[in-house]
């Protein structure tokens, strides 16, 4: 592959400004690519190649004219990079399928995140594959099979934003959207060796499902590199005016071009309570511990600690399976969701009510008790799972309660940060002895993304991970 083919996406947008070298040509490589790689990585549920030449072509002579077009610093930053976007969130002329089999209608608008990346300048070239309704780690259903890891394809990219992951970590795409209501960017980040921001609730639009989730699903970028999923957040962050929470602006961009400074960082080994056994795959533990060393090595001090996480799970399961239900009531043939999605939509339907009030109720005191951690340390370092990434059809056969116990298992670190609505970054914490990509969570509270971002591309200069690239896929 060509070093432009595999660019980053600052890298793109600087030659495309540049002129050594054309939206078209990226464009087309980026669909041939795609097209080349979906019989063994499955990445894309759907793809847009004449529209998104068409739009190249009108990046290029937008480019082609310059200084002419663009008033000092008005150049649109990401004008003529190819994109793709997961299948949760609405393109124009494009089915949501979110994961599930059955005819479903082509949205009519761009959803906000997806209306902003277009007036940033990209160019959308598909829609990544996501398990159905965002449910699970793991990106495979009956409705369009497995999509495998670029790393080793008999493994999962981890889910649900799994083909944004795979698309970005094969380099199809240089960036791309996913979204994240229990790890699900953090998670495929993770086992794809990227760079995954879950942003503060509210810091890019979810419109027009507003309160995703019941406000534990945001959007969010995936990349090979700090800087480009900063510069993708700049570009999609803001809300839509009907939105529920907006918080105030940050500059991600300036954010990963600042030194932290000397901070206090918690090394949390301890899980949340699940009801279910977590054992720390040794493999992983090694992995944080040598990432928590090389922060030591940085200057920052790096201690032990518990967050005082108490019983958030019971927060955090009517508020998931009410999300569930409600986007399964949505579905025009509920028949063909999967039994296990089937089941998770009754027992959000059980939950939801007085229940459902009591859980987010419970979110400001959460804030209090699991925030006091932020009095003494500025940042929390955890495994971002507790497993490598599983072999493909690992869950196929398996029953509600033993899916849910399994993802339990091996994800139980990320889902607390999506209850409290505050933001965490996955950094590529290295490889097990097999070879299988794995991560850390850099953790903060509300608002924390300048500073963690911060710290994440500080560690990315000193552990430079961007260069380490998956082998070409081989068929599975």
């Amino acid at each position: 592959m060509s070093a432009v083919e595999y660019g980053g996406l600052a890298e793109q947008a600087r030659r495309l400004a540049e002129g050594t070298v054309t939206s078209t040509a990226l464009v087309q490589a980026a669909l041939d690519r795609i097209e080349a790689t979906q019989p063994t990585l499955n990445a894309f549920r759907c793809t847009r190649p004449e529209a998104a030449l068409a739009e190249a072509a009108e990046a290029d002579r937008r480019l082609a004219q310059g200084d002419r077009m663009f008033a000092q610093g008005d150049r649109p930053p990401l004008l003529g990079v190819p994109m793709a976007v997961k299948d949760d969130t609405d393109v124009a002329g494009l089915p949501t399928r979110f994961g599930c089999a059955g005819d479903i209608p082509d949205a009519a608008q761009d959803g906000e995140a997806v209306r902003r990346l277009r007036a940033a300048g990209a160019v959308i070239v598909g829609k990544t594959n996501s398990c159905e309704l965002g449910q699970w780690p793991f990106t495979e259903g009956p409705a369009f099979g497995a999509t495998r890891n670029p790393w080793n394809t008999g493994h999962t990219p981890g889910g649900s934003s799994g083909g944004s992951a795979a698309a970005v970590a094969a380099g199809i795409v240089p960036a791309a959207l996913g979204s994240d209501g229990a790890g699900s960017i953090r998670i495929p980040a993770a086992w794809t060796h990227l760079v995954g921001i879950k942003p503060q609730r509210g810091r890019v639009s979810v419109h027009p499902y507003d309160d995703c989730f019941q406000g534990l699903t945001v959007n969010g970028p995936l990349a090979r590199t700090v800087g480009d999923a900063a510069l993708l957040l700049d570009a999609v962050a803001g809300p839509h005016p009907g939105d529920r929470f907006q918080p105030t602006v940050v500059d991600a961009s300036a954010a990963a071009r600042r030194e932290p400074g000397r901070l206090r960082i918690a090394l949390a080994w301890r899980a949340p309570f699940t009801a279910t056994y977590n054992p720390l795959d040794r493999g992983v533990r090694r992995a944080v511990a040598d990432l928590a060393d090389a922060l030591a090595g940085l200057g920052h001090t790096v201690e032990e600690a518990r967050p005082r996480y108490g019983l958030i799970g019971l927060s955090f399961l009517p508020r998931a399976t009410a999300g569930i239900a409600e986007y399964a009531d949505r579905h025009p043939e509920p028949g063909l969701l999967d039994p296990r999605t089937r089941s998770a939509a009754r027992s959000g339907r059980r939950l939801g009510g007085r229940t459902l009030r009591a859980a987010r109720a419970r979110e400001a005191h959460q804030h209090r008790r699991i925030g006091a951690l932020f009095d003494t340390y500025d940042v929390l370092l955890a495994p971002t799972t507790a497993a490598p990434p599983p072999r493909i059809g690992t869950f196929d056969t398996m029953p509600a309660w033993r899916t849910d116990l399994t993802m339990a298992s091996a994800c139980p670190y990320a889902w607390p940060w999506n209850v409290l609505g505050w933001p965490g970054v996955n950094v590529p914490a290295g490889f097990t002895p097999e070879g299988l990509p794995v991560g850390a969570q850099l953790l903060g509270p509300a608002g924390s993304e300048p500073l963690l971002i911060s710290l994440a591309a500080q560690l990315e200069a000193d552990q430079k991970w961007f260069a380490h690239r998956p082998p070409e896929p081989a068929k599975p």
